[in-house]
């Protein structure tokens, strides 16, 4: 059975990436996560024969090193990062005490672990590193990322997802580390902290509380479906090849003002009868955040051409998706919201 190392795979998109996995067999996950306030073990098959969840960072170097010498995996995932803009303006430290320290530490390990390899093992082994589009920078109305873009971030987030990605190529062009890299546009879908702006919109909007917009709502984002930003990483650690970047989009560009309409009209449609109705008249525009990037929008080209994948759902269809999902699950939605979560660790402790 294939192994595989999967780092901060508690998290949102990490998650998804492992319950895919589990649910399609054949392949076993060692889920290695921090568990931080993002790390969340409802959103996680039960640990079993082909899901082990360990939770400790990807800058433990000793941890790494156990890990990886003991079960030995064909190809290590790496999600594991601090990843809200508003906490990297709250507290930069974090951000890259995590998202560069931490990656390169663990890069050390996993380069010592591949000097070991020989034969198909060494052949066959992969680090694919997950990264997102804000690396780039800021557009203006026009044009589109591509992988050729330079980087140009302005957040402390973007920052340290840029220096990561960074670390992580230098160590195939210096030691010779079969590196595959992905940038993300923005995921949504079930299982996503409530602090992000789409389920934090749909959770206002069920409970009646105010709709907090940015600045004037036009910020323009690209968004992802969590499912087709999984498949594409299959894709991509299946068959990309070693060295290159690829760009993974939704072509759903957006508004967040369009977006939080959108989330109302299909909540009211949904939710009949709620004493708030209509939910746009909870919207309430507050001041934008330093720093706001104007407009993202992903060329996904070249993955589709190579490697054959495209999104499978509009922004339209994934949305209500979404919404269904947090209107079905309000176990999961009480627990996130009331930390009860994070006290209950499924025998990790911290009751």
């Amino acid at each position: 059975m294939q192994t595989l190392l999967v780092t901060g795979g508690a998290g949102f998109i990490g998650s998804c990436f492992v319950r895919r996995a589990v649910e399609r067999g054949g392949v076993r996950i060692i889920n290695l996560d921090k568990l931080t306030y993002a790390g969340n073990p409802d959103s996680l098959p039960p640990n079993s024969e082909q899901h082990q969840l360990v939770a400790g960072d990807i800058g433990d170097r000793t941890l790494v090193k156990d890990l990886l010498d003991k079960f030995r995996p064909t190809a290590v995932v790496n999600f594991a990062a601090e990843s809200h803009v508003d906490r990297s303006i709250d507290g930069p430290l974090t951000f890259v005490e995590t998202n560069v320290l931490g990656t390169c530490r663990m890069l050390e390990e996993i380069r010592a672990y591949y000097s070991q390899l020989s034969g198909s093992d060494k052949d066959e082994f992969r680090l694919l590193h997950v990264s997102t589009d804000e690396v780039y920078g800021s557009l203006g109305a026009e044009g589109l990322f591509t992988e050729e873009t330079s980087y140009s971030p302005n957040s402390p987030y973007s920052a340290s997802k840029a220096a990561s990605d960074h670390f992580v190529r230098a160590y195939l062009h210096t030691y010779g580390l079969p590196v595959l890299i992905t940038n993300c546009s923005n995921n949504y879908g079930p299982y996503q902290f409530p602090e992000k702006l789409i389920p934090l919109i749909i959770l206002n909007a069920i409970e009646g509380k105010p709709l907090p917009v940015y600045g004037d709502g036009l910020n323009v984002r690209d968004w992802l479906y969590v499912e087709d930003h999984c498949a594409a990483i299959e894709a991509v650690l299946a068959k990309g090849r070693i060295g290159e970047c690829y760009n993974v989009g939704g072509n759903n560009e957006q508004t967040n003002i369009s977006i939080v309409k959108m989330i109302c009209a299909t909540v009211d449609r949904l939710r009949p009868g709620l004493p708030h109705t209509p939910c746009e008249s909870l919207i309430r525009y507050v001041k934008d955040r330093p720093g706001h990037d104007r407009r993202y929008a992903i060329d996904a080209t070249k993955i589709e051409r190579e490697l054959g994948w495209k999104p499978q759902q509009d922004f339209q269809s994934g949305l209500e998706l979404t919404i269904r999902w947090y209107l079905e699950n309000p176990i999961w939605v009480e627990r996130v919201q009331s930390g009860k979560y994070r006290r209950e660790r499924l025998g990790l402790g911290d009751k």
